[in-house]
């Protein structure tokens, strides 16, 4: 959706439901108008409601001369009308309380970067970089108002939602999305919106916003930058406190909502709402303020309960409070004392001691029960209605009361007539015999006469001793607190559980469930498909059972994964033909991640056929109206490229998909090259395909802007639109192969594609397969070249740790270090790569791995360390021993290698007797004694066989090496 699109869908949405009896045009004619309207003591349409009409008409398309419709136009009216919603607010003094109830979160969003527009906020630089205290005043204030917002609507987001904003946006489809697409947007940004706040508590000068006059004053001229007119000082003073204290709060509301998660932000949001409250002790009539003290109050206490620093003595303390020192004492007269003064008071203000007394009386009735004894009044009556979480706790009573093992039969029998006897009660009885220790105690034929003594009891109730077959087949259970069911659904992972506390949920609020949890998501793709369903519990049913099962994939849980999706599956199939398919689409994907991660995790099994054939079918399937995530097709692709069917992908593929999946196509293409490698004459055509898609993904395209003299400038390169695939999608969709032809094709590709932008034939980088690829680019100057550099770099390092012995694959990285002067980490990966084919060099290294242009770059490598010696020593791997070279290290005295030491691995004789030469020159007679030492061995005496020679000449190559990978390994 276009930012125009989303801004006409937002005021759409919020229109009032009566028409206002002064219409929006009459303050574009008349200047004073507005002012005298805001004025008024009961204005209509009130403030909120004028904001709306104005952003409305100024977000309305326009339609040209060939009747095609075109974003708002830029003109004089709509730039008013945005300056006059920035004026309504202003005199509302930008209280965020008050916007937040009139205005929808769209709306507001718009508002909000309007005043940060006029404001001259610097556009594209993300408000985390900017330095605050350079700004000016009401440049500052307009990004904190707009950071304040974007938490604020985060945190109001995960308040159970109440209707209190009719409108024809509820119905509207596109505006729930728009505002589900805007809060996944603050989200992500939550991070930045909590810096740049923390750090505008760091600024203790006074801040300045945008009054109706300030904005007069930019309308009137406005190519003056904020900041050269008295606008930037002459709008409402807000003291460094009063905006301290409103930024507190709202970060002490924004790390409360995310201590669910993280139990050191309830530490944070304690600090944060001491601070407020210190703050508001200070000012003794608070008018740019605005916070509810009642909500701060409670803030402060929950915090203080939830990081244990309640004070005993603190008189101050409500009940909740107190009771939760005494839950934390360990002091049994605490508990005593508060029981005496809940009598004395005779009220129910204590909730706490009442939880502690259901509890005493759960556990005195269980001890009863097994000791023979008649049960309380009390607690049948706490039977009669009981919270879930009472009997939950009644249940783990029992459990832990009752020692399975060691029990008398005795303690088991009283403990099953004790179930039998809750179990009795109608509203209970679907949650006893569904637990463990039900089912552990009791026979098959006792339960049977259970859930007949319950048919007989209550018509009502229809149970079956057999699990449940269907997923409809559920009956709800007894109603519980809202916000404890949320709590549940939230962590449950049991979709038949789910479905029950959905049910009950509805049977007692009717809102969109599904928005309980900020963590639920799922793709934009299928957002639309799932809130068009008409049955609300069906819609949080669906959205919920998918969310979570997304989750469990990201955590490698696909047990879960399997059962929630399952029974979504066995849910939309009733209704739903589109959403069916989309379930089979994600649990083709779910059986996919699960195998490859099965792969990744060790196991060689080779996948069933029944999944290469679901992968095929999907691969084929026809596409009618279907939402789909090209993701899916991605790992598809990705499994068919890993498991070798280069044939399938290469044939039988529709073409219609290949056009319309990019995946698909590089897959297509990717298969077609693998197939007819290695012959490089019959591969070159489809190469040549793939070449030029890849060339287009790593293009950019040149921004051009003209200059006041008229001549052209270049301003910035941007990403090209003309691939595929952007490139970071093209790399993610690489790291999900693993097949080593498929790898080495793509190693390849990106070799010759970087030997050829960096034009430097004397340093260019080897691979395999490198004469199937073009050999000149049509475009050099639309090339990324940093973007190929990075990509080969990135590609390479992938494949090394699928598969850190492929010889060809350290090679070429040995090569990319080589080639950017990294001449250690070089000599590294060509030292392996000969110990990988060589069995750690006990056998000979293949002449292919160390060819002479692999062996001149390992003599540079040393002779750039300053390894002299080991240069002389690798001039004889050579076929042509190179003298010149050797000699010229040799003469080096400043050597950092050890020097002698490596003379016992030098095997020509010539070299020796020119070392001797040397050491004599310059008097070292130690050193020229070694060197003697080393020719006379008699293994290197020329008059031996050919083979005594070459014997001799292996044993030393094979040590050396061994050596050189203890240096540099």
């Amino acid at each position: 959706m276009s930012a125009e699109a989303a801004d006409r869908v937002a005021v759409s949405g919020s229109r009032p439901s009566t028409p206002p009896q002064t219409s929006w045009f009459e303050f574009l004619l008349d200047e004073m108008l507005l002012e005298n309207h805001l004025q008024k003591s009961h204005p209509d349409p009130v403030p909120v409601q004028l904001v709306i009409q104005f952003l409305e008409q100024a977000a309305k398309p326009s339609v040209n001369e060939q009747n095609q419709v075109q974003p708002p136009a830029d003109n004089r009216r709509n730039r008013t009308l945005k300056l006059l919603a920035l004026k309504v607010a202003a005199h509302l003094k930008w209280d965020l309380d008050v916007l937040e109830k009139g205005l929808t979160i769209p709306v507001l969003n718009m508002l909000l970067n309007e005043l940060l527009c006029v404001s001259k906020v610097p556009p594209g630089v993300k408000h985390v970089d900017l330095d605050l205290s350079t700004l000016p005043p009401t440049t500052a204030m307009a990004v904190i108002i707009y950071n304040r917002w974007a938490i604020r609507t985060i945190v109001l987001s995960s308040f159970p939602e109440k209707q209190t904003k009719p409108g024809p946006h509820q119905m509207n489809m596109d505006y729930m999305v728009l505002c589900h697409c805007l809060l996944l947007q603050l989200k992500e940004q939550a991070a930045d919106s909590i810096m740049v706040l923390e750090g505008s508590l760091g600024l203790k000068k006074d801040f300045y916003i945008h009054t109706l006059r300030t904005l007069d004053l930019l309308a009137a001229d406005p190519s003056t930058a904020n900041g050269e007119t008295e606008s930037s000082t002459a709008g409402l003073r807000i003291s460094a406190d009063e905006l301290h204290c409103q930024v507190h709060y709202d970060l002490g509301g924004i790390f409360f909502q995310q201590g669910c998660s993280d139990q050191l932000a309830y530490e944070k949001a304690r600090e944060h709402f001491q601070q407020t409250r210190e703050l508001l002790l200070k000012f003794d009539l608070t008018l740019h303020v605005h916070l509810d003290e009642k909500r701060l109050a409670g803030y402060w206490n929950a915090c203080r309960a939830l990081t244990g620093a309640l004070d005993p003595s603190d008189t101050q303390l409500n009940p909740y409070g107190q009771i939760n020192i005494i839950e934390g004492s360990s002091f049994p007269q605490a508990l005593v004392e508060a029981f005496i003064k809940d009598n004395v008071s005779l009220k129910h203000l204590v909730r706490g001691l009442d939880e502690v007394c259901h509890k005493l009386c759960v556990c005195n009735a269980v001890r009863d029960a097994l000791q023979g004894e008649v049960l309380s009044v009390r607690f049948h009556q706490l039977l009669h209605k009981p919270r879930k979480h009472v009997v939950d706790f009644m249940l783990e009573v029992c459990t832990r009361s009752l020692d399975k093992d060691r029990s008398s039969e005795t303690s088991k029998r009283k403990m099953v007539i004790f179930l039998k006897c809750v179990g009795l009660k109608p509203h209970l009885v679907f949650v006893v015999t569904a637990h463990k220790l039900f089912t552990e105690l009791l026979k098959e034929e006792d339960r049977k006469i259970l859930v007949e003594q319950m048919r007989k009891r209550s018509a009502t109730v229809n149970l079956c001793a057999k699990p449940l077959p269907s997923f409809y087949d559920i009956p709800a259970a007894a109603s519980v607190n809202i916000g404890q069911l949320e709590q549940q659904l939230i962590l449950c992972l049991d979709a038949r559980r789910i479905r029950q506390i959905l049910i009950e949920l509805h049977s007692m609020a009717e809102r969109p469930f599904w928005r309980v949890n900020n963590k639920w998501e799922v793709p934009p793709d299928y957002i639309n498909v799932i809130l068009n369903i008409k049955d609300n519990l069906t819609k949080d049913l669906v959205y919920i059972l998918m969310a979570k099962g997304l989750h469990c994939i990201t955590v490698k849980d696909f047990a879960h994964t399997r059962q929630l999706f399952s029974a979504c599956l066995e849910l939309v199939t009733e209704f739903s033909p589109k959403l069916r398919q989309v379930m089979l689409n994600e649990m083709l994907l779910l059986e996919v991640r699960a195998h490859e991660t099965g792969v990744a995790e060790g196991s060689n099994v080779r996948p069933p056929p029944d999944l290469v054939s679901r992968v095929r079918g999907y691969l084929e399937m026809r596409i009618h109206d279907l939402p789909l995530r090209q993701i899916v097709g991605e790992e598809c692709v990705a499994f068919m490229l890993n498991w070798r069917e280069n044939e399938y992908l290469t044939l039988q593929v529709p073409q219609q998909l290949v056009m319309n999946n990019p995946y698909i196509k590089l897959g297509q293409l990717l298969a077609s090259t693998c197939k007819e490698l290695p012959g490089p004459k019959e591969s070159r055509r489809t190469a040549k395909e793939l070449w030029e898609v890849v060339v287009q993904i790593c293009s950019v395209s040149n921004q051009h802007k003209r200059n006041s003299d008229g001549r052209v400038s270049l301003i910035k390169q941007r990403e090209s639109s003309m691939g595929i695939l952007q490139r970071s999608r093209f790399i993610t969709f690489i790291k999900k192969l693993r097949e080593p032809l498929v790898l080495t094709t793509l190693i390849s590709l990106f070799v010759r594609f970087h030997s050829i932008v960096r034009d430097d034939i004397v340093n260019e980088v080897t691979a395999e397969y490198l004469a199937i690829w073009p050999s000149t680019l049509a475009n050099m100057q639309a090339v990324d070249v940093e973007a190929v550099a990075v990509t080969v770099k990135e590609l390479v390092t992938y494949a090394l740790t699928l598969n850190p012995n492929n010889q060809s694959w350290l090679i070429t990285q040995a090569d990319i270090y080589f080639v950017t002067n990294q001449y250690s980490a070089a000599l590294h990966f060509y030292l392996q790569a000969g110990a990988v084919c060589s069995d750690f060099f006990t056998k000979a290294v293949a002449p292919d791995v160390y060819t002479d242009q692999v062996l001149k770059r390992m003599i540079k490598c040393c002779s750039m360390l300053n390894c002299h010696t080991q240069v002389a020593v690798l001039c004889q791997f050579l076929r042509e021993v190179d003298y010149m070279t050797a000699f010229k290290a040799l003469q080096e005295q400043n050597s950092h290698d050890a020097m002698d030491s490596f003379y016992d691995y030098i095997w020509d004789v010539t070299i020796l007797e020119y070392l001797t030469h040397i050491h004599h020159k310059r008097g070292e007679s130690e050193k020229r004694q070694i060197a003697i030492k080393a020719i006379g061995q008699t293994e290197l005496n020329a008059s031996n066989p050919e083979e005594v020679l070459q014997l001799a000449a292996q044993k030393r190559k094979k040590k050396f090496l061994q050596a050189m990978a203890k240096l540099y390994f």
